[in-house]
């Protein structure tokens, strides 16, 4: 069994906290590690092979350091280059799999629910893995234990109707979009529905002679963007040009209310969805009054809100069912009844050109990362980060100059023709159009103020000569 982590969403209903990119998968949100990193950990057992990641192309090295930090390595990193969705997302999976003669069963997980009874969900995958391999479609179903309308439903099968499939899996009876109050309800106490969790088990070969059928642009279009991919190590980058062909949809829409092969299996194990605000109010701890609080926070006479200071005091008199979250550069203040519509002030803030919802003031890089101080129409001002035996590309710039003053460790730095070392309080001066590169030689995090001037300060005035992460000219350092 191969688990296939589906990590390319940018969880735009946690903003200002999720950022395009460094999305919520990415964050500890709920317990000491992220969701990406708990989604990881608890498939720790025998017959779970190492995972297969599907990624954005820009969250190559959040994954390989998050990974790392848990002592875990992917057998495939799949790098897409824009997100469609969650079929071809698979396809890739699968496609690769075959091609190394190996048709396994695929494990297929979002990277960003939590589920709690590690042990339920164990019973539950040796219950879809009968099933998967006399060739059904598993999806696991969560019992719809109270209405809710953020979720898809599915109707399963009476029992005698199961044309003798495993026990403990059900035929899919029907697929419910995600339905009103009213109808909710009624599912709940019919006791005959679920809720779409989106994790499914099938065999590679199954999924793909079900999706080839079913939806053949999408097959043959993963089968040319994997041919002309690139590998770098455990890493493939897919071929933008053919793969922007390709057309968007969803595991669901695609194959699974369209087979007669699927079926589900009820899933008891704490699953969670932290889709939105009010979902992750839910799941973490709160105070005597409801409240979830997390930083430099004080209440009085609230009741349950759900309160994020990241960089600042925040304080809340006399509110109830609200959330307020703080960031350096953003605040988010909604009711909790409105959670699920904060994807529409990212919208508006991208219709709008602002880069609030694309990145933090803290930016990550493959060589540490660097934080917004301050910026003017002519000057910003960086802090940066570089990591023990880390640097950053061999580059120029054509429209700023910068000023490096090192704060603590040791900086290896390149600028035309020289090379030399800068210690603590010591600076150097980059002008315009010199090709320079910034390195960490010694065995202690580099910290750096950076001061750029000039008429033009994008991320985007950077020509890259070199680079040994094997990122491409023209792009971010």
């Amino acid at each position: 069994m191969i688990p296939v982590i589906l990590s390319g969403g940018s969880g735009s209903r946690l903003w200002p906290l999720s950022r395009k990119l460094y999305p919520k998968q990415f964050l500890a949100l709920a317990g000491e590690h992220t969701l990406f990193q708990q989604t990881v950990q608890r498939l720790g057992f025998e017959g779970v092979e190492r995972p297969i990641i599907v990624c954005n192309q820009e969250h190559r090295f959040i994954i390989n350091e998050q990974l790392n930090a848990i002592d875990v390595s992917a057998q495939a990193i799949l790098m897409e280059p824009f997100g469609r969705n969650t079929a071809p997302a698979v396809a890739l999976a699968a496609l690769k799999v075959l091609a190394e003669n190996r048709d396994e069963l695929l494990l297929v997980l979002p990277a960003d629910h939590l589920i709690s009874d590690v042990a339920a969900l164990r019973q539950a995958l040796e219950v879809a893995r009968a099933a998967a391999e006399e060739g059904d479609m598993v999806l696991f179903g969560i019992p719809a234990e109270r209405p809710e309308t953020g979720f898809g439903y599915i109707k399963a099968a009476r029992s005698e109707d199961t044309d003798a499939l495993i026990p403990g899996a059900y035929r899919v009876e029907q697929f419910i979009e995600k339905p009103d109050i009213a109808r909710a309800s009624e599912f709940v106490r019919s006791g005959s529905y679920y809720w779409n969790s989106g994790m499914f088990l099938f065999r590679a070969s199954r999924y793909l002679h079900e999706l080839r059928n079913y939806e053949p642009d999408i097959y043959d279009t993963c089968v040319l963007a994997l041919e002309r991919s690139q590998v770098d190590h455990e890493a493939m980058a897919i071929d933008a040009k053919t793969f922007e062909c390709c057309p968007d949809n969803s595991i669901d829409y695609a194959v699974m209310e369209r087979t007669s092969r699927a079926c589900v299996v009820p899933l008891s194990a704490g699953w969670r969805d932290v889709g939105c605000w009010s979902s992750l109010w839910d799941v973490v701890a709160k105070d005597t009054d409801g409240n979830a609080l997390k930083g430099d926070v004080l209440v009085q006479d609230s009741h349950n809100c759900y309160v994020h200071g990241n960089s600042k005091l925040v304080t809340l008199l006399g509110m109830d069912d609200v959330v307020v979250v703080e960031t350096r550069d953003a605040v988010m203040i909604a009711r909790k009844d409105c959670v699920q519509d904060v994807k529409k002030l990212v919208n508006a803030l991208d219709a709008a050109g602002r880069q609030e919802t694309r990145s933090h003031c803290q930016v990550y890089r493959p060589w540490g990362g660097y934080n917004s101080v301050d910026v003017g129409t002519r000057h910003q001002v960086k802090h940066l980060t570089v990591k023990p035996g880390a640097q950053l590309s061999l580059q120029m710039h054509h429209h700023r100059a910068e000023h490096w003053i090192v704060v603590s460790g040791t900086a290896m730095v390149t600028c035309g023709e020289k090379t030399f070392l800068l210690t603590e309080n010591q600076s150097t001066y980059i002008p315009i159009g010199s090709v320079h590169r910034l390195a960490n030689p010694g065995k202690i995090a580099l910290e750096i103020i950076e001061v750029q001037s000039g008429s033009y300060l994008g991320e985007d005035d950077i020509e890259r000569l070199e680079d040994v992460y094997g990122r491409s000219v023209h792009s971010v350092p």
